[in-house]
Formats: C-alpha cells, structure tokens, sequence
C-alpha cells in the first residue's frame, strides 16, 4: 500500500499557487515539496513575441537582478525584438524622405510658377 503524504502548507486546495511534487527523502519517507509558479518570458509590445536574451523570471525577482539582465543594449531593449525596431526605423526614415520629397516638389512648383 501507498504511503500517505500530509500537506506542509495550511492551504488544501489545487490551485496555480500551491503546486506540489512528491519527494523522497533519504530517511525513506516520502513528503510534499511546494513549487513555485513557472515564469513567463517578456513578450514584445509589437508583436508579442518572446523577448531573447532577456530570462524569464517571477516579477518581483526582476527587481533584484541587475539592469544588464533585464534589458538588451539596443533602442527599446527590454521592451521591443529586433525586427520590431529595425521596422520602426525604417518607418521614421521613409516619413522622413517622404517629407523632404514633399518640400522639393513644392518648391519646384513654386519655381515654376515664379518663371511664367
């Protein structure tokens, strides 16, 4: 017959919180082990993506790791992939030549209508 295990926490109910695992120790008696929650990794505020190079950790443990982990050395780091950034300033830059395309064809008419 199986060997009963008690809880070692007050509360009894299977929830997301109170995730436990069978263990045996080295006495020979088996016991509860409480796990923690699983992580999930930093997601991409564009497209939703897992961040890479960024772990994935509990939030409040974020507030103990240094800034180098939560973060990668680029424009929008800890918050945008790469992809997502390179598109975005691909996107500034073709705003921006539209916009100087914009002021040479107005000038350009300008002129023209200065020569009549």
């Amino acid at each position: 017959m199986a060997q009963r295990v008690t809880l070692r926490k007050r509360q009894p109910y299977n929830t997301s919180s109170n995730r436990r695992r069978v263990v045996k120790t080295p006495g020979g008696r088996l016991v509860y082990h409480h796990l923690k929650k699983i992580p999930t990794q930093p997601k991409c505020g564009d497209c939703g993506i897992g961040l890479p190079g960024i772990p994935a950790l509990r939030p409040r443990q974020y507030a103990t790791v240094s800034k180098r982990i939560k973060t990668v050395r680029r424009a929008y780091g800890g918050s945008r992939c790469g992809d997502c950034v390179k598109s975005r300033i691909l996107r500034a830059f073709l705003v921006e030549e539209a916009k100087i395309v914009k002021r040479v064809i107005k000038s350009q008419q300008q002129q023209k209508v200065a020569q009549k």
